[in-house]
């Protein structure tokens, strides 16, 4: 019952979420922005190119000022890219649409491939790049990262030093937010004086059974980071679900996710 529940209805169930981001560096100009938040697509049989396009429309309708994507965009199949690309084309804001890569991209070999593609149709993948996101003469500092851990993650080799390729692109003068597939990099994020991480990656635990208890999850085997938002000094995190699976075609206590922050100074 609860395996027929989580494939017919939990798999479908979308959960829009508003979390309001408090940030004291943020200027004026950017008071109420919104952000919009689209992750772990995992293209396939279970989440085909036409019900992308379903999703990529209700981000479209929520009408933020900005959209992110943070990776994992195919499983384990290149030749789905294609397919992926042209589902998630249609979005829109109206200070552009930037995203992430995450291992699902690395394991199916196309981190470069892909990244060109989203640039044809107007997407900006960050590969340890930032860029200016400019409003009234003022300026949010967007940084994206390729999908990183210091423990091997399947065929991901370990990295010695988390986040060691943006700490350049990290500014002091104003608010950092950081798109970063693996939510595990929060610890160096903060560090390094990132106000916002936005990751994905957990599905949420995808068969959480929170109901039962919010530790059961499987996710919780791997990261403290499963579902939502965390704050440590230095930063804040906030770890989308996604709309995708893995594995199992089933989510239980762990409904697909898009998220909308409004940020404001507090």
């Amino acid at each position: 019952m609860a395996g027929a529940y989580g494939l017919l209805y939990g798999r479908l169930n979308l959960e829009t979420t508003s979390p309001k981001i408090h940030l004291p560096r943020l200027s004026a100009a950017f008071e109420g922005f919104r952000i919009c938040q689209l992750s772990d697509i995992h293209i396939g049989p279970f989440m085909p190119a036409g019900e992308i396009r379903k999703f990529a429309a209700i981000a479209n309708q929520l009408k933020a000022d900005l959209i992110v994507l943070t990776g994992d965009y195919v499983t384990f199949d290149p030749g789905t890219q294609y397919a992926v690309v042209e589902a998630l084309a249609g979005l829109r804001a109206p200070f552009g649409v930037y995203g992430s890569l995450g291992n699902h991209d690395a394991w199916a070999g196309v981190e470069n491939s892909i990244a060109e593609l989203f640039r044809r149709v107007g997407i900006r993948i960050l590969r340890a790049e930032a860029v200016p996101i400019r409003s009234r003469g003022e300026e949010l500092n967007l940084i994206g990262v390729d999908f990183e851990s210091q423990r091997r993650f399947g065929p991901s080799a370990p990295v010695k030093h988390l986040l060691a390729d943006i700490e350049p692109l990290v500014a002091r003068d104003r608010v950092n937010i950081l798109l970063s597939h693996n939510p595990d990099t929060f610890g160096r994020a903060a560090e390094l004086g990132i106000d916002l991480s936005m990751a994905g990656h957990t599905h949420g635990g995808q068969a959480a059974l929170e109901f039962i208890s919010p530790e059961i999850a499987p996710s919780r085997l791997v990261t403290p980071y499963v579902a939502g938002w965390f704050s440590r000094p230095g930063g804040q995190l906030y770890v989308n679900r996604g709309i995708g699976t893995i594995g199992v075609p089933i989510r239980i206590g762990a409904p697909p996710e898009i998220t909308v922050y409004e940020l404001t100074r507090g």
